[in-house]
C-alpha cells in the first residue's frame, strides 16, 4: 500500500469517526433532554405526593361572630358549626366572610369575599348590535318596555316630578320566535346602563345554596355597576309554580326561587336597576313572581299580523338584491302563523336558492321555495291532537 492510499484510508477512517461522534452527540442531546423531562415528571409527581398528603380544606361562610367562637356554614351541605378562632384570626373576621376550614372545622385561612365568577360573567361588555328600528311587528310592545326600562334610566326627574315610582320590572310572554330576546338587546343597545343577561336554567345548581347565592351575586354586581338593566331569559325554568314535591332538586329550585322573590322585593331600594324576564311557558310561572311589585308590567309578544311580518321581511331583506316582481306584502298575506324567526329563516332559505342557482339577486319563485321547503321540514308524524313544535301528538 503506497503512501497516497494510506492517506486515503486515513481520511475515510476521520470520516467515519466524525460520523460517530455526530451521532454519539445526538444521542447525549436526546439523553440529556429525556433526562430533563424525568425531572420535570419527578417534580410533579413530588408535588401530587405532598398534595396527597396535605388534608383538604372546605369552603364555608362565617354566619356569626360570638364570645365562644365562629358559627360557620360548610358549603354543599349547610352544616352550621360553632368552632373556636385562632387569635390571629379573632380580628380579621367579619359575619359572611368565605374561609376555608378543615376536616375539625378549624378556620385555616380567609378567602377574597369576591362576586361570584359565574356572575361575573354574565355581563355583557360589548353592546349587541340590535337596534329598536331592527325589530318589526311589535310596535306597541317596544313603547311599553321603553316607558319602563329605558325613560326610568334616563329621564328620572320626570317620575320624581310627577311624583311616581317607575316599574320595576317587565316580563315578555309570548310564543318562540317573536322578539322577545331582541327587545331586551335593543334595550342593552340604545342605553347606557350595564346590561347583564343570563338564562333561567343558568340558576339551577347542583349544590344546595348555589343558585341561592348565584341570584344574590347578580344583584350585588348590578348595584355596583348601576344604573344596570338584568335580563333574566327562559325565567320558566326557576319560577315556576310550588308544588309539593319533597325532591332535593324541586327544594333547591325553590329556594332559588324565594331568593329571586326577596332580591326583586326586598326592604331595600334596587336603586337604578331594572328587571327584564322572558318566557315561552307563562302558564308555567308562579303567582307570587307575577304580582305588583315584582313584575309591574305583564306584555305579552304575539306572533305578528300581516303588517308586522311585511315589516319583518323588509328588514331582513334590506342588505339583499331583491328582484322588481317581489311584493312583500303579498309574500307576508301568506304567512299566516310565521314568527319573526321563521321569517328571518325564510329569507336566509330564499336567498340559498338564489346563490344555488348562481345569481345575485333573489326572486319572488325563491321566497316560495324557501316557504315551501320549510313548511315541509316541519311537518310530521300525526298521533293525537295538538301540537308540538314541529311534531304534532
Amino acid at each position: 500500500m503506497n503512501e497516497a492510499e494510506r492517506l486515503e484510508a486515513l481520511r475515510k477512517h476521520f470520516e467515519r469517526i466524525v460520523q460517530v461522534n455526530d451521532e454519539l452527540d445526538a444521542r447525549l442531546d436526546e439523553a440529556q433532554s429525556r433526562r430533563s423531562d424525568l425531572r420535570d415528571e419527578v417534580d410533579e409527581l413530588k408535588r401530587r405526593n405532598e398534595a396527597l398528603k396535605t388534608a383538604s380544606l372546605y369552603i364555608a361562610t362565617v354566619e356569626e361572630l360570638t364570645e365562644d367562637g365562629a358559627v360557620i356554614k360548610q358549603h354543599g351541605n349547610n352544616q352550621e358549626v360553632l368552632t373556636d378562632l385562632s387569635p390571629q384570626l379573632e380580628d380579621e373576621l367579619d359575619a359572611g366572610d368565605r374561609v376555608a376550614i378543615n376536616d375539625s372545622f378549624s378556620v385555616q385561612t380567609v378567602l377574597d369575599d369576591e362576586t361570584d365568577a359565574r356572575a361575573q360573567a354574565m355581563e355583557v361588555d360589548a353592546d349587541p348590535d340590535v337596534t329598536y328600528a331592527d325589530i318589526g311587528g311589535i310596535d306597541e310592545q317596544v313603547r311599553e318596555v321603553r316607558e319602563a326600562v329605558e325613560d326610568p334610566l334616563i329621564n328620572a326627574d320626570a317620575f320624581r316630578e310627577v311624583g311616581i315610582t317607575p316599574p320595576s320590572g317587565v316580563l315578555l310572554h309570548g310564543p318562540p320566535g317573536t322578539g322577545k330576546t331582541m327587545l331586551a338587546k335593543a334595550v342593552a343597545n340604545e342605553t347606557d346602563a350595564t346590561f347583564i343577561k343570563m338564562a333561567g336554567s343558568e340558576l339551577v345548581r347542583k349544590f344546595i345554596g348555589e343558585g341561592a347565592r348565584l341570584v344574590r351575586d347578580l344583584f350585588d354586581l348590578a348595584e355596583e355597576r348601576e344604573p344596570a338593566v338584568i335580563f333574566i331569559d327562559e325565567i320558566d325554568a326557576v319560577a315556576a309554580k310550588r308544588t309539593d314535591s319533597k325532591t332535593s332538586g324541586d327544594a333547591e329550585v325553590q329556594r332559588t326561587m324565594m331568593q329571586l322573590l326577596s332580591e326583586m322585593d326586598g326592604f331595600d331600594d334596587r336603586g337604578e336597576v331594572r328587571i327584564i324576564a322572558a318566557t315561552n311557558r307563562f302558564d308555567m310561572l308562579d303567582d307570587a313572581i307575577l304580582r305588583p311589585g315584582r313584575f309591574d308590567r305583564l306584555i305579552e309578544v304575539p306572533k305578528p299580523g300581516p303588517e308586522g311580518r311585511e315589516r319583518i321581511l323588509e328588514i331582513h331583506t334590506a342588505d339583499m338584491s331583491v328582484a322588481d316582481d317581489v311584493n312583500f306584502a303579498d309574500i307576508a298575506a301568506e304567512l299566516d302563523d310565521y314568527s319573526g324567526a321563521d321569517i328571518a329563516a325564510l329569507t336566509t332559505e330564499a336567498g340559498m336558492f338564489a346563490i344555488r342557482d348562481e345569481r345575485t339577486t333573489v326572486r319572488r319563485a325563491d321566497f316560495d321555495n324557501a316557504r315551501e321547503k320549510i313548511e315541509t321540514s316541519n311537518e310530521g308524524p300525526v298521533f293525537n291532537d295538538g301540537e308540538f313544535g314541529r311534531y304534532q301528538y
